[in-house]
């Protein structure tokens, strides 16, 4: 398989790294768990950020600049066509989702989720005194998919709001068009909101397309509030900005009941290494789509023959692989004996919901020969 200047990352240079992918664990424990990439940041941030440093300019945000950034590029993207006063800002995606449902659901409102998913999904609505209405998805034969029965039961039943992570955390899946255009024929006959968490969706990788939620038909863009950041795509999860796009006027109005200073909660550094990645960040993503691509197909060899009691549906975008370890006899929460016994941490199948049980979540966003290491060290714990 083909080499990527990526691969030359050592982990002795990436163990000088703060973030908690890498401090949170003891140093003889590989991390492979939590959704930070491995590569280099790309050059077009790390000049904006070292001028910024280089001028002392570490002040309040401003966060106007970012929508200007993102419309020219989901325009050239996807071919979304977004107005500059759309796109609001937040700190994060997550604090997004919560500044919207305050605003369009109720205390003891139903929000429907898919599990096996983001656990912040879950837990945000429960902190909010909002009810979870689980559609889990269906596993078939080609590969997961969405239980449109359960989530127009669950849109029937009362709910009010639905978060759909699209493409989808941690099983990688991405939406067919036709499962989106059924949603939102749903969300509109039923007056739901569709909160499109959209985080992963410049990462779609080859064989797969992803559609913003709002395209797909006057009924998405009707229901829909995309939230999304470049904070997956380009790895700067910790300079704290993201967008949430309305492409309605009723959307325009619910995003207009934010709080005033949501925006404010955005980071200064956020909004310039986010503009950066917008307007000059696409030749370095797509090496990066190209180095995951890579590693999936590597992924898959790797796993055939260190691990073959392990089931796997190769992800459709992004780079996390969600791992079917119940043949293995390491019970519900594989991750534990992985860590203590392997020395490598992958995220926990279990707080996914119950559907993770047996699984583990492996994020593959790093050099040939590291995640080589992590298929070792998993298959020492089953040898």
């Amino acid at each position: 398989m083909s080499h990527h200047p990526f691969d030359e990352t050592t982990e002795a240079t990436l163990r000088k790294r703060q973030s908690v992918k890498w401090a949170h664990y003891p140093s003889d424990v590989l991390p492979a768990w939590v959704a930070e990439m491995d590569y280099p940041l790309a050059e077009p941030i790390r000049r904006v950020l070292r001028t910024a440093l280089d001028e002392n300019d570490c002040g309040y945000a401003d966060p106007s600049s970012l929508g200007a950034a993102f419309t020219p590029w989901a325009k050239a993207q996807w071919g979304w066509d977004v107005g500059v006063h759309d796109v609001h800002v937040a700190c994060d995606v997550v604090t997004g989702i919560a500044e919207v449902l305050r605003v369009v659901t109720a205390p003891g409102d139903s929000v429907v989720i898919e599990p096996p998913v983001y656990p912040p999904f879950a837990a945000t609505i429960l902190h909010l005194g909002r009810k979870v209405a689980s559609a889990p998805l269906l596993l078939r034969d080609s590969g997961y998919e969405p239980d449109l029965e359960a989530i127009e039961r669950a849109y029937a039943g009362g709910a009010r709001a639905h978060l759909l992570c699209s493409p989808q955390n941690p099983t990688g899946m991405v939406y067919s068009e036709a499962a989106l255009g059924r949603i939102a024929d749903l969300a509109d006959a039923y007056g739901v909101w569709v909160l499109a968490d959209e985080i992963h969706g410049a990462l779609a990788l080859p064989g797969a397309i992803h559609r913003p939620f709002p395209t797909v038909s006057r009924a998405a863009a009707r229901r829909a509030i995309v939230l999304t950041s470049a904070s997956k795509a380009w790895n700067i999860a910790g300079l704290k900005a993201a967008v949430l796009v309305a492409c309605s006027d009723e959307a325009r109005d619910a995003l207009a009941r934010l709080p005033v200073d949501t925006a404010n909660h955005a980071g200064h550094l956020g909004i310039l290494g986010s503009c950066a990645a917008y307007r000059e960040g696409a030749a370095w993503l797509a090496s990066t789509v190209t180095i995951l691509n890579r590693n999936r197909a590597l992924l898959g060899e790797l796993l055939r023959e260190h691990l073959p009691g392990v089931r796997w549906i190769p992800q459709q975008a992004g780079y996390l692989a969600w791992l079917d370890c119940t043949g293995l006899g390491l019970g519900p929460d594989p991750a534990l004996a992985f860590c203590t016994r392997g020395k490598i941490a992958l995220s926990h199948g279990p707080t996914f919901g119950r559907e993770g049980a047996g699984f583990v979540r492996l994020n593959l966003a790093t050099t040939r020969s590291l995640l080589e290491e992590a298929i070792r060290r998993m298959a020492r714990v089953t040898a």
